[in-house]
């Protein structure tokens, strides 16, 4: 006979109550509830069991060596130099002839990132208006040949491959763990959708598959008012070599090696003669499509808890938000929220800063457009000293007036940005910038607007390869930072600028406005016909 629970197993009565009195009857409601709550709060258990067990058993990848060599020797990037040299793309189009080239061998060079960056630019833009595969070469300091160079008494790679700074190259090497899918047309990697223009290649490879290129010089084309008068804009300048290019039945065209570059580097000073290029940049999906190297990628996540909430990334936490896609995302068009972010220039800048009132320079182009908010203003019929103090004032601010531009910036811009995170973009002695910072955290503690987080540049966790392309790290972060603050006359803030709003806006100024000028960053935007404010500078007033 079966056992039923409820019954004696040696007869079907029930079984005798304990107590001669009455169990009270117990609420369906309560019963049901209180076994919803249990099944729920095993369920809850479960979860974290698991999660306990996955973040346990899940050690975090191994962190990068940022130790420095014994020999302090700086890193040659063989792994990025192999890449450009065997993209997936080559082998296909050593067997097409009918792929154009255009290779502009007088590159820009020996000068820093940001005005490299910018002929960089402007020749893949000629490339690709042409039709033609944009022909890449390493970010020089030194074209003699060298290894290394010395740079203010400090070894540095003569030559660093450019896809160490810009986005990777679309082949994988087993080798590099660190490289991803990162690729940027710049330096290879596929096209947008719809766009059949030829991918670019490598020097090397042209060199191989272009033996003998037609060779153009730039002083055969650039008359002497197409470099200099006020009156030409580079709209026309640009327009005319893509009808000289185009002219040329020659797959393979090669500027020659010898010449100036097509845009010098002072026209991008001249806001009358650039900014009417802005529509055809801020469209062209060079720029679109811009992006960042592996290297700055990398070295953006393991020290995203510097800009914004966010775990170390020795955290096991690190891991398990990574695999369940909760970390953010990191491409260039995200913004960070709340983080503000300032280029303070320091070092040989004081100098050029002189040089600039001299000079009489207006801030960069790009940090000129007539609808930001901040602008240059010249005192008229001042003596050099005034032009100086004024220059000085705007180009190489001291600690108050940083602070009292900051402050000031942060209190205009609180009815839409929840300003919470600083970061310091700068070339300062380490002395200087922990001045600066304690100034900061001080004043923001005084009118009880602390900051999270106030950090720097040598704040940053660096692997040895990154420490040398860290010019772009900090143009990366601040392309995405909810507000900036920068130099009107630094390339750096500029192209910070063109590439924030030509890759997170696709029409460019249509829908969104950068203001630049510490000289002072402001982003603003068109709301229904109108201009609102969206993001505010070190600008007129002091123009950090």
């Amino acid at each position: 006979m079966a056992f039923r629970p409820g019954k004696s197993p040696k007869s079907d009565g029930h079984v005798l109550p304990t107590s001669h009195h009455p169990k009270r009857p117990q609420s369906p409601f309560s019963y049901g509830l209180t076994r919803r709550v249990l099944r729920l709060l095993v369920a809850l258990a479960t979860v974290l069991a698991l999660t306990a067990f996955f973040v346990l058993s899940h050690q975090p990848p191994p962190l990068p060596d940022l130790s420095i060599p014994e020999d302090r020797f700086p890193p040659l990037y063989e792994d990025f130099r192999q890449r450009e040299l065997n993209l997936s793309h080559y082998g296909a189009y050593e067997k097409n002839s009918s792929v154009k080239y255009f290779w502009a061998a007088q590159h820009a060079h020996s000068s820093g990132w940001g005005n490299v960056m910018q002929d960089y630019l402007m020749m893949a833009l000629l490339a690709h208006a042409t039709g033609r595969s944009f022909v890449f070469d390493d970010y020089i300091w030194n074209p003699d040949g060298s290894i290394y160079s010395d740079f203010d008494g400090k070894l540095v790679p003569s030559r660093i491959p450019l896809s160490a700074l810009l986005g990777g190259a679309s082949l994988h090497l087993p080798s590099s763990p660190s490289f991803s899918s990162h690729a940027g047309p710049m330096v290879g990697g596929p096209r947008l959708p719809g766009d059949d223009t030829p991918r670019s290649v490598n020097k090397h490879f042209f060199e191989r598959v272009c033996p003998n290129p037609t060779v153009v010089h730039v002083s055969d084309v650039n008359t002497y008012d197409m470099r200099f008068s006020e009156a030409i804009p580079v709209t026309d300048v640009f327009n005319t070599w893509v009808d000289t290019i185009n002219a040329i039945d020659d797959p393979c065209v090669m500027l020659g090696p010898d010449g100036n570059q097509v845009f010098d580097n002072w026209v991008f000073g001249k806001k009358h003669r650039m900014l009417p290029f802005w529509p055809t940049i801020s469209r062209s999906p060079v720029l679109a499509s811009w992006d960042w190297s592996t290297l700055v990628h990398a070295a953006y996540k393991r020290n995203r808890h510097l800009f914004e909430r966010f775990p170390h990334s020795s955290s096991r936490l690190v891991t398990l938000l990574d695999n369940l896609g909760l970390s953010g995302s990191d491409t260039p068009n995200s913004p960070i929220n709340g983080l503000m972010a300032i280029h303070v220039r320091r070092g040989d800048f004081e100098a050029h800063c002189r040089h600039l009132a001299e000079w009489d320079a207006d801030w960069h182009a790009w940090n000129s457009f007539p609808e930001f908010i901040d602008k240059l203003e010249k005192p008229i019929n001042a003596s050099p000293d005034q032009v100086l103090n004024t220059y000085i004032k705007h180009c190489y601010p001291d600690i108050p007036q940083i602070v009292e531009r900051v402050r000031r910036v942060r209190e205009e811009s609180r009815s839409k940005h929840n300003l919470t995170y600083l970061y310091i973009m700068t070339n300062a002695p380490a002395s200087w910038v922990e001045e600066l910072k304690n100034a900061l955290v001080e004043d923001a503690e005084k009118h009880r607007q602390k900051w999270k987080s106030v950090k720097s540049s040598q704040d940053l966790e660096l692997t040895w390869e990154e420490s040398f392309v860290s010019q772009a790290i900090d143009m990366f972060i601040a392309q995405r930072a909810e507000v900036i603050i920068g130099n009107g006359w630094s390339s750096l803030t500029s192209n910070a600028d063109a590439a924030s709003n030509g890759t997170r806006i696709p029409n460019g100024f249509d829908a969104v406005l950068v203001v630049t000028l510490l000289g002072s960053v402001v982003f603003a935007e068109l709301v229904a016909g109108s201009l609102a404010y969206r993001k505010s500078s070190l600008g007129s007033a002091f123009s950090l």
